[in-house]
């Protein structure tokens, strides 16, 4: 993992901690700590973020990062992404708004605490499961047209490393959900795990 990121990750949560402000990390970075560990130049935060904690938020973080209150009161009400950027790497975090459906909510509620950086007993980071990050990878996958090979092995490498103790009939259920059940039967099969043993 980029030492840039661990700041900006560090930075981010930190502040968010100390405002109440309720988060998980998902992306890249997620992926990262559930399976293949890449570089990444951003990363992407789930954060119940309300109105009336942006302008402690900005005040926090605008003499490290460029971030703008009404890009963010905007992004709150129509339940969007913004962006902010550090100033000293130019390392981009990407901050959506938790949306009100079902599917995001269900995420939320899932949320795990796990170290920020993988097989060490440092600081800790809210992310979402394995299964959770399987399943937006492959929705992002769906959604970029299918050619992205980097979200194809990120999804591999997470159900390589984590199958045994995945909850298929989780992710099943889910994929149907979301609209991606034969994706995601066909990850597990190049992943190379055999059905009979899910």
């Amino acid at each position: 993992m980029l030492a840039e990121a661990l700041l900006v990750v560090q930075k981010v949560t930190q502040e968010f901690e100390r405002l109440g402000v309720a988060y998980f990390i998902g992306g890249s970075f997620a992926s990262a700590l559930y399976g293949l560990p890449r570089a990444t130049r951003d990363v992407d935060f789930i954060a119940d973020l309300k109105k009336e904690q942006v302008d402690s938020l900005v005040a926090a973080l605008e003499t490290e990062f460029y971030l703008d209150a009404k890009t963010i009161r905007s992004a709150i009400l129509h339940q969007r992404s913004f962006n902010i950027i550090h100033l000293e790497t130019m390392f981009k975090a990407d901050i959506f708004v938790l949306a009100t459906n079902k599917w995001s909510q269900n995420q939320f509620q899932r949320r795990v605490l796990k170290p920020m950086q993988a097989e060490t007993s440092g600081p800790t980071v809210w992310t979402c499961t394995a299964e959770d990050i399987v399943l937006q990878k492959l929705l992002w996958f769906d959604k970029g047209g299918r050619i992205s090979r980097q979200q194809w092995d990120d999804v591999l490498g997470v159900i390589k490393l984590h199958h045994p103790a995945m909850n298929f009939d989780y992710l099943k259920q889910w994929s149907i959900e979301i609209g991606i059940p034969q994706l995601l039967e066909l990850a597990i099969t190049d992943a190379g795990i055999e059905k009979e043993t899910l």
